[in-house]
């Protein structure tokens, strides 16, 4: 298993035209978010901007549309019917698909919330989106039940599970696959297709070859929740400016590590926020780049 470097990241990069405009940079489709999760949105869709991707749309519930629009600015948003639970509704799966035509990638499940509806629209999505999807969280724990749905898939899929998730995927015990974490992320990526991010200390990421590299960055005060929602965010940015997706997994999952890293020094591992991450990403890169 080869260890990712900064030389690798910097030559992933996604090179900028000096005439570039925000779509030819790339345009992302979040579907995340759900009443009681705002945060979960708020903090992708500001992972994935950070990351330099140049038009980001979100589907979300219309009960928390209020606060994305407030948190997030610069996101152009898609207020969803909901749930009585306050979710996506399956009843927009139609108009999420047709908005994926526009988008160079979609990221999919940061603070859905679990429900038959978002099963409903997980599924869906990964058969009808002809688009790189990254699919993470409660996108992940709903496909679960499903897994047959990857190998179906003929486009790029990203998963970012915790041990937790990997083990609702898999079956395997949590216990197992942290001590197997190369084996468990490589075997399930070859099965399925798929570049897996299996996340936590040394994150693992594989190839649907079956092909692993290992991230140096990163330490224990990101371990805390909202910090995966920026991952996501970050993969989902890269990929939709033009980085392969296993190569916008590398270069998502290292420099969010090496962001993390830059705000231990100044907050140390107990106070470190995710909010603190996405602020330091500009720093992150610009130490890869220079």
């Amino acid at each position: 298993m080869e260890v990712i470097t900064k030389e690798l990241v910097k030559s992933i990069l996604p090179k900028r035209d000096a005439d570039a405009n925000k779509y030819s940079v790339g345009s992302l489709l979040c579907v995340v978010g759900s009443y009681g999760f705002a945060g979960a949105g708020v903090l992708s869709l500001r992972g994935a901007l950070r990351s330099g991707v140049g038009f980001v749309r979100s589907v979300c519930p219309e009960s928390i549309y209020g606060i994305l629009s407030a948190g997030v600015p610069e996101a152009v948003f898609v207020p969803s019917k909901e749930t009585d639970e306050g979710r996506i509704s399956g009843e927009s799966i139609g108009d999420i698909v047709k908005l994926s035509r526009k988008a160079n990638s979609v990221l999919l499940g940061c603070g859905l919330g679990l429900c038959k509806d978002t099963e409903e629209l997980v599924c869906a999505l990964l058969n009808y989106v002809k688009a790189p999807v990254v699919l993470d969280a409660d996108g992940i724990n709903a496909v679960s039940s499903h897994i047959d749905v990857l190998k179906e898939r003929k486009f790029p899929t990203v998963l970012t599970p915790h041990e937790g998730e990997m083990s609702r995927l898999t079956g395997l015990t949590s216990e197992y696959i942290r001590k197997n974490r190369q084996k468990a992320a490589s075997e399930f990526a070859k099965e399925y297709g798929v570049t897996l991010v299996l996340k936590g200390k040394d994150t693992v990421i594989a190839d649907e070859s079956g092909k692993c590299f290992q991230n140096p960055t990163g330490n224990s005060g990101m371990a805390v929740a909202g910090s995966g929602d920026v991952l996501a965010g970050m993969i989902a940015s890269f990929i939709a400016q033009g980085a392969v997706p296993f190569e916008g997994a590398i270069s998502g999952v290292y420099l969010h590590g090496l962001s993390g890293d830059i705000c231990k020094e100044e907050f140390s591992e107990y106070s470190l926020l995710p909010s603190d991450i996405v602020e330091n990403i500009p720093n992150a890169i610009k130490e890869v780049i220079n």
